[in-house]
């Protein structure tokens, strides 16, 4: 069971890096949209290709109830928060039972 553990530990583990990755994807793409960044810019494209689906469905949902203010990207951070603190945390610590070894 302990080749089970580990396998659990090192996929709770890339899902915290990539989760931790795409949130400081989203902070970027939220900062950037605060200026007027050339559209046929490669970081510009990619950032917005990256965050834009993740975000559509949130606009849709709450739509611009804060005025001109877009909350979806406050909304996607609070999302992946939760995630790392309760997901990735639970996978972590079943991993560990499962090694049978004690919770670090």
């Amino acid at each position: 069971m302990f080749i089970f553990g580990n396998l659990i530990l090192a996929i709770a583990n890339i899902l915290d890096i990539v989760l931790s990755v795409y949130m400081w994807v989203v902070i970027i793409a939220a900062l950037i949209s605060w200026v007027s960044p050339d559209p046929y810019n490669p970081i510009v494209r990619f950032l917005y290709s990256v965050t834009e689906p993740v975000f559509r469905p949130i606009r849709r949902l709450i739509g611009f109830r804060l005025g001109p203010i877009d909350i979806s990207p406050m909304i996607v951070i609070l999302a992946i928060i939760f995630i790392r603190r309760f997901l990735i945390s639970s996978l972590i610590e079943f991993g560990y039972k499962l090694k049978g070894g004690a919770l670090l």
